[in-house]
């Protein structure tokens, strides 16, 4: 157990954790004040959690827990109990950081579905970005991102790309063409960004080689 506690000290640095919660205000900024208000459709776990409760009633709650766990556990046995720590602090910090946005009145509730499709893929991408690029996670997305990406060899973007598209093209049987069209944008947008970060020099791909 002491070693173990100590492997979790030397690689939970306060520089990691400060900018793991940075990523976290930014992600949650774009998730409370331009996903949520502007109504924008969600790719990825939260997507497919809409979707099934949508065709089956099966709570919200049930499915992200179940569909969490799932990609957690891909996570931890392919990517090592030391992403499944920074998992844990991550999702406390997305927490904390969507309850403080939360006492604010909406910030951007007027913007055009394409400005924030934009806006939104800008706080997503350069948010959740920055929480993997420090080791962190945002949820179970990002947890089975990053399993595919590494079992598979693809890169990020590829990887959160076909996901999420896969999610979106589903939801057509429930949500018009115009919002999924919308969510696409974000999406690529998104993506995009999510993959360049984790190119920048000197910790790029740091989480998909770490094992405890």
């Amino acid at each position: 157990m002491k070693k173990i506690l100590v492997s979790i000290k030397n690689q939970l640095s306060f520089e990691s954790l400060f900018y793991i919660f940075i990523g976290a205000l930014i992600t949650s900024f774009g998730l409370y004040h331009i996903h949520q208000q502007c109504g924008t459709s969600e790719g990825g776990i939260m997507g497919m959690v809409l979707l099934v409760h949508h065709w089956t009633g099966i709570p919200s709650s049930i499915m992200t827990f179940l569909l969490d766990s799932i990609c957690y556990w891909m996570a931890w046995k392919y990517l090592g109990g030391m992403f499944i720590v920074r998992a844990v602090i991550s999702t406390a910090f997305m927490s904390l950081c969507l309850a403080f946005w939360a006492l604010f009145p909406p910030f951007l509730s007027g913007l055009s579905p394409l400005m924030a499709a934009i806006y939104g893929a800008l706080c997503i991408g350069i948010g959740v970005g920055i929480m993997i690029y420090n080791g962190g996670s945002s949820g179970g997305d990002d947890a089975l991102a990053l399993t595919l990406s590494k079992t598979f060899h693809w890169r990020l973007s590829k990887t959160y790309f076909i996901c999420d598209l896969t999610v979106l093209v589903l939801s057509l049987s429930y949500i018009r063409l115009e919002r999924i069209f919308y969510s696409l944008i974000t999406v690529m947008l998104s993506s995009y960004l999510i993959d360049k970060i984790q190119q920048f020099p000197h910790m790029s791909g740091v989480i998909l080689k770490d094992r405890s």
